[in-house]
């Protein structure tokens, strides 16, 4: 009897994500307790984003904590979902994850300085600002659903796809109801300003998927 090598998929790495994950909440979630409850209702309440919309915008550690939650989930939920789409069990090694991981980041990083960039240029620093604010504050919001999609893939019902494809329709309207709160909020502002609106929305917001899509 010839032995047969059988490549087993340990998930002791994905619960570690999970739990350092879970941990950036709780730090969060204990330091900032008022703000907390304001941003756990944020799709279905504005409070959060009037209260903390003028001062430490982007740099305010409740917000880096959950962008840190956010990009570990997400990295996570593209590693789970390329296995489950593509079928690419055969490739599913772990050294594969910290590579989107660090796409990610240089992704939200180079995002978010040419987004600065564009309002010096245009001299609309303030309105941009509070664009970025708005826009990771319901991106990092919809982690807590990619965060839940990435226990159940890995534990509950693996290599689902519906899991997976439920999971990018619910994180795809919490951005879109922040997309619609940022249009209503700066409805005035957009319409006297409509032409570079649409050359931002074009070129800082479409094109970036648009290449990633198309090179995938």
């Amino acid at each position: 009897m010839e032995p047969i090598a059988k490549t087993i998929h340990t998930v002791d790495w994905i619960t570690l994500i999970l739990f350092s994950s879970v941990l950036f909440v709780v730090i969060a979630k204990s330091l900032f307790y008022g703000r907390f409850l304001n941003f756990i209702i944020l799709p279905f309440n504005n409070k959060y984003i009037f209260m903390y919309n003028k001062k430490d915008k982007l740099l305010n550690w409740f917000h880096v904590f959950f962008t840190i939650f956010q990009l570990l989930n997400y990295s996570l939920f593209i590693y789970l979902a390329r296995e489950i789409l593509l079928n690419a069990e055969n490739i599913a090694y772990s050294y594969v994850y910290p590579i989107i991981l660090v796409f990610l980041i240089l992704f939200l990083l180079i995002k978010i300085l040419l987004q600065l960039g564009n309002g010096f240029v245009f001299n609309n620093g303030k309105i941009i600002t509070e664009f970025i604010f708005k826009k990771l504050s319901y991106f990092n919001y919809s982690a807590f659903i990619v965060f839940l999609a990435n226990v159940i893939l890995t534990y509950v019902f693996i290599g689902s796809k519906t899991v997976v494809f439920t999971s990018i329709f619910l994180i795809v309207l919490i951005n879109a109801v922040g997309w619609f709160m940022i249009i209503k909020n700066h409805q005035k502002y957009i319409t006297s300003h409509f032409f570079y609106f649409i050359l931002y929305l074009c070129a800082l917001e479409i094109a970036p998927f648009v290449i990633i899509v198309n090179y995938l």
